[in-house]
């Protein structure tokens, strides 16, 4: 379980959490709290368009998966975020940034090194659940 404070950045500090945590395989079970901006996509078969959201949000739903790519931890997350209105909108994160607090609870899989290569035909980073070479 994790923790996050004010100004922290979702994905910065996930991968930072994965790194020191030796975190080569990894699901975002759920998280809850409060951004104060984010950057929302939506993949329309070739790119992202993108949606910026500057104003408090409440993190009703955040989820994921944490692999190891590139001698790096690879965060990919999807969030849907609450309005002032009771309006959501959701999508892949590009950022986000915590406004009061973010809870987040990340279930590892210590015996596995997940991948995330690119995929050509898709045009993006595909989860690779058993990669051929596994990295320390």
């Amino acid at each position: 379980m994790l923790r996050m404070n004010p100004g922290e950045e979702l994905l910065e500090t996930l991968g930072r959490f994965a790194d020191a945590h030796k975190i080569r395989a990894a699901a975002v079970a759920m998280g809850i709290g409060t951004l104060r901006s984010a950057t929302l996509g939506y993949w329309n078969g070739q790119e992202y368009e993108k949606l910026q959201v500057d104003e408090p949000t409440e993190l009703v739903a955040l989820g994921g998966s944490i692999a190891f790519a590139e001698g790096r931890p690879s965060v990919h997350l999807h969030a849907a975020l609450g309005k002032r209105d009771h309006a959501t909108v959701s999508g892949h994160v590009h950022s986000g940034t915590v406004n009061l607090l973010a809870e987040i609870l990340v279930e590892t899989f210590p015996e596995h090194v997940f991948g995330r290569p690119l995929d050509e035909s898709a045009g993006l980073r595909i989860l690779d659940l058993e990669p051929r070479t596994a990295t320390p």
